[in-house]
């Protein structure tokens, strides 16, 4: 009788199909979701426009991040419709095809709870030294930093959402660009 043991051979092998389908969505369920929350590269000082572009510094500084960012694989990049910070996301935008989505500076608290809700992509958000805080205090769910100095660019907090969970780290971009 050779019924019963392919029976029970293909009873198995189903079984293992199963088991990897529902180890293949566990994983994908624990996927970590990373939000790179950076301030404009070094804008201009000499000039009287409340929409100052980026200094040559500055124009390295959004390089460096596309640098830093070339291996995060982000989905989705926002900024706010300010010269200095659409410039800080045009590296980025452009080495990942991606559209620049604008989102108002008064309303971070609005983008990050759409963000919460539905991503499961990287993303890149390039805000402001007193909109920056904001948004990571927001992601945390409490009181975790304040407004930037006013002199500090280059900082960019990296937060993590894993199971719900969201944690943060601060880090310099790395200098790449001479």
């Amino acid at each position: 009788m050779q019924y019963p043991t392919t029976f029970k051979r293909l009873k198995s092998l189903v079984m293992i199909r199963y088991l990897l389908l529902a180890f293949a969505l566990s994983f994908l369920s624990c996927k970590t979701t990373t939000y790179y929350i950076s301030r404009h590269a070094e804008k201009s000082g000499n000039t009287m426009s409340n929409d100052p572009p980026l200094t040559p510094l500055g124009q390295k500084q959004a390089m460096d991040l596309q640098a830093y960012l070339a291996n995060k694989k982000i989905g989705a990049i926002y900024s706010t419709n300010f010269l200095r910070t659409r410039a800080t996301a045009q590296p980025t935008s452009e080495f990942y095809h991606l559209a620049i989505s604008l989102y108002n500076a008064s309303q971070s608290a609005g983008l990050v709870d759409s963000l919460k809700a539905h991503n499961k992509r990287n993303v890149l958000i390039v805000g402001h030294s007193n909109t920056v805080d904001d948004m990571l205090n927001e992601f945390i769910g409490n009181h975790v930093a304040d407004d930037l100095p006013d002199a500090e660019y280059g900082s960019l907090f990296i937060v993590k959402k894993k199971s719900g969970s969201y944690s943060f780290r601060k880090i310099a971009v790395p200098r790449v660009t001479p």
